[in-house]
């Protein structure tokens, strides 16, 4: 395993409240003391920084957050919830909440001058497109760290030859340095989902490792490409570059998708934007 198990056999019920966890929300609330704990320490908050949480759900990462840094923002769809969040955090400093939807929410907007540290425990049934969302503002973050599935975070931080690397790989990669910290069992939450999930610490690079001049035409061509990633990229990448177009980035055109690295997405995303 790339990053180590965490369990806990002191599970509490101090987050617990009478809240139904809502399966159209894709929640699961986290409740184990030692795996708050961990993800605290792993944000390591302090004084001053710019925080937002992504569903904060019941608090059980959000008060001791609140507790750290004494001024915290957080996005919640679940209009019930948020009034017991706003009881709970008001001995704890000062929360501004936002009853909205964080795949439409703009981030930006609340950056303010300085990049925004932000966390959360995602639900799975949104996970892949709100990173996506989140990606399209990435100059406005400094650092993201999420629970998610540990499936996806293996797709995250793959490396091409396997079978969890594709589009999300090389999207996340391209802005990112990724970190798997650990993995998390099903017993932390309530109710308990049927996966293995993991945190996972994702920092945008002040500049991208390997440049590319059309970030539109790069998640274009990796889109592509692995729709069709059992096809060599000659046939994946037909009606976008010719067979030419590839081998002048070095990249043999009988390649598969899931066998070629980011700064060669790049090289090829570069190529179609000198053919357009």
């Amino acid at each position: 395993e790339p990053y180590p198990v965490l369990t806990s056999s002191a599970a509490s019920d101090v987050y617990r409240d009478s809240h139904k966890a809502r399966k159209r929300f894709g929640q699961n609330f986290l409740h184990d003391p030692l795996v708050i704990q961990r993800i605290v320490q792993a944000i390591n908050p302090l004084r001053g920084q710019r925080l937002l949480e992504i569903g904060p759900g019941q608090g059980a990462i959000t008060l001791p957050l609140l507790r750290a840094c004494r001024h915290l923002e957080v996005v919640e769809l679940d209009r019930d919830l948020i009034q017991p969040l706003a009881d709970k955090a008001a001995t704890a400093g000062e929360l501004v909440i936002h009853q909205q939807d964080a795949l439409r929410f703009d981030f930006r907007s609340l950056a303010d001058g300085e990049r925004l540290r932000t966390v959360g425990n995602l639900p799975y049934n949104i996970s892949t497109p709100l990173l996506f969302h989140l990606l399209e503002q990435a100059d406005a973050i400094q650092d993201m760290h999420f629970m998610l599935q540990k499936e996806v975070v293996d797709r995250m931080a793959a490396a091409p030859g396997g079978g969890d690397y594709g589009r999300l790989s090389v999207m996340i990669q391209y802005h990112c340095r990724v970190e798997p910290l650990f993995r998390v069992g099903p017993g932390a939450f309530k109710p308990a989902p049927r996966v293995d999930s993991a945190l996972v610490r994702l920092t945008p690079w002040p500049q991208p490792p390997f440049p590319v001049k059309d970030t539109g035409l790069l998640t274009t061509l990796v889109r592509q490409a692995f729709s069709q990633r059992r096809k060599t990229l000659r046939n994946a990448l037909k009606g976008l570059l010719s067979e030419q177009g590839i081998r002048a980035t070095g990249t043999d055109p009988a390649a598969r998708p899931e066998t070629i690295g980011v700064e060669q997405y790049v090289a090829l995303a570069n190529q179609l934007e000198t053919e357009t």
